[in-house]
């Protein structure tokens, strides 16, 4: 509270100082010099303002840091399929829907990337987007001799974004009442769906099966006069973010089109030979705050995302991700994508899934590997995912209130009976199934698993979780990721805190099964920490975005903010 007392001082010094010896300023400039220093006091003395205040001082670099970074997808990655090009006949005025796959040979963008290096951490990407160790690619030096940072990809992509309301009035689809979907086909399963998630508020993703009536509905949003074109594609948009440092230079390799190829920074170099005839494009139907569609209200922001993408059949590319890391030599190893798998058939997916097991579990047990989760609706994929395969390879895993509550019903675990989150998720029961994967699924010294860290963020807060012993650092790292969700939302380099507003509960119990604590956040120390049988909690609100531009690829920017301010111990 001092410093606040301090600043009034001061500030109100400088301004009798000011008239002082310019007694000649005319009362309007000394009006706005009042009102500007009055402004600047309010929002320092804020509730956001003091939140912010107290992340700044909570972020701090991990005493060990991250050198290299390996992020990866699944071998079975769905590649491109329905693509936003060029016509090659007909009207040469108006872009074309193919449902085609590009000419990319995976292997050679696999041999053609590199890393980059930062201070803290350079990065691999793989499978959807794919990244290896510049020593395996003869060239790169050619297209770009002053690379630091190279990025490569097979599924860059032009995100078309829009209002879900208006391309749904477009469509000629009529509000009615939401259903959830596991796949889409058709007109009305996409309104219903869209319904279902936007009066939650919530965020999902669904595969579209209907190739035809797809390509229908991309033609209309793509037309459409509010759509938008982003960069799109994990790996995309890594470069894109890292691009905005001057001093960096990023190699994107992959199916870049002529659309995708003219969004990219001018720090982004793409070789010839990633450049493709055609764009591939995600749907991202996004919705306001308050938002009506029929009888339907949207709670909050958010966005629904759909596409019509076929696997390629391509099951060596983890493989020979794998096998890159003894020569590449990371410290972390991002992986993620699995939620895409669904598209295809039980007897397929199981199958994949043991082949990517069979190769992740080839990386060394020394380099910590993080799995971020997405939307999915298969139950048994998501108990395989759980209690056989995945989740006792990994040491971290990302994902949302979603996400967290389907791995539950999934699992049969604590509050399964829950079918939704009504409004904000409570803390209690998030802290429960959240001890509840760690105690059961995590590391302990009976159970051969690995996991020991877990990264949830919903919109109002953040929480990370982690079994004692095996990482640091945890009250910065959730504090960066808070703080990225609040810039990235608004599309400010810092919080702007006349933008933002304080949605989490300033009170909660930390349990709704076993007897809980009773806890109060206080604005200047806005990080809090409790312990439960061996696991610590790390909890943060987020200043929420009051209008935000653009909610896609928050989780992941959530996750990677955190993990770069992790630290993991050395076992």
């Amino acid at each position: 509270m001092w410093q606040r007392s301090v600043c009034v001082g001061l500030l109100a010094l400088a301004l009798g100082y000011l008239c002082l010896l310019s007694p000649e300023l005319s009362p309007p400039v000394l009006r706005h010099l009042s009102a500007s220093l009055l402004g600047t006091l309010r929002r320092a003395g804020s509730l956001e303002g003091r939140m912010v205040s107290a992340w700044q001082a909570a972020i701090v670099r991990p005493a060990r840091g991250w050198a290299r970074v390996a992020v990866g997808i699944k071998p079975t990655i769905l590649v491109p399929v329905l693509v936003l090009g060029e016509p090659e006949a007909a009207n040469e005025e108006q872009p074309i829907l193919s449902h085609t796959h590009p000419p990319l040979d995976h292997t050679a963008c696999l041999n053609s990337a590199g890393c980059y290096e930062t201070l803290l951490s350079s990065v691999v990407l793989l499978g959807s987007t794919l990244l290896v160790s510049p020593h395996t690619c003869p060239g790169v030096a050619a297209v770009c001799p002053g690379c630091i940072v190279l990025s490569c990809s097979v599924n860059a992509c032009v995100d078309v974004v829009l209002s879900g309301v208006k391309l749904l009035e477009a469509l000629g689809v009529e509000p009615g009442d939401g259903k959830n979907h596991a796949v889409l086909s058709s007109r009305q399963d996409l309104g219903e769906a869209f319904a279902h998630f936007m009066g939650k508020g919530a965020a999902a993703e669904r595969f579209f099966s209907d190739a035809e009536a797809f390509q229908h509905i991309a033609r209309t949003a793509s037309e459409h006069p509010g759509a938008q074109l982003y960069v799109g594609g994990n790996a995309a948009l890594i470069g894109q973010k890292l691009a905005t440092n001057p001093d960096l230079k990023i190699l994107l390799c992959g199916p870049v089109g002529p659309k995708l190829h003219e969004l990219l920074d001018d720090n982004v170099v793409v070789p010839p030979e990633s450049m493709q005839e055609r764009d591939e494009f995600h749907l991202i139907l996004e919705y306001q705050a308050g938002e009506e569609w029929g009888r339907v209200r949207a709670p909050n922001a958010n966005r629904f995302i759909f596409s019509h993408d076929l696997s390629n059949g391509a099951l060596n590319m983890l493989e020979v991700f794998v096998s890159s890391l003894d020569e590449f030599q990371p410290d972390l190893v991002v992986l993620s994508g699995l939620h895409m798998m669904e598209g295809q058939s039980k007897e397929m997916r199981q199958r994949r899934l043991m082949e990517a097991v069979a190769s992740i579990s080839d990386i060394p047990t020394d380099i910590p590997i993080h799995l971020e989760l997405a939307s999915m609706t298969d139950q048994d994929f998501m108990s395989n995912i759980m209690h056989q395969q995945v989740f006792p390879l990994v040491n971290s895993i990302g994902l949302n209130e979603q996400e967290l509550l389907f791995l539950t019903q999934a699992a049969s675990g604590p509050h399964a009976s829950l079918t939704s989150w009504s409004g904000i998720p409570d803390v209690g029961i998030v802290s429960d199934i959240l001890f509840w994967v760690l105690k059961e699924h995590g590391k302990t010294t009976e159970r051969a698993s690995d996991l020991t860290r877990i990264h949830f963020h919903t919109l109002a807060y953040h929480i990370l979780v982690t079994v004692d012993g095996y990482w640091g650092n945890q009250a910065a790292a959730v504090a960066a990721g808070a703080r990225a969700a609040g810039t990235q939302a608004c599309a400010t380099e810092t919080i702007d805190t006349t933008k933002v507003f304080l949605k989490a509960p300033l009170e909660f119990v930390t349990s709704q099964i076993e007897a809980p604590s009773k806890i109060s956040i206080n604005p200047d120390e806005p990080v809090v920490h409790w312990h439960r049988e061996g696991i610590s909690f790390h909890f943060t609100p987020v200043l929420v975005c009051k209008d935000p531009v653009r909610t896609v690829g928050l989780g992941d920017a959530i996750s990677a903010e955190g993990l770069l301010y992790s630290e993991a111990y050395p076992q």
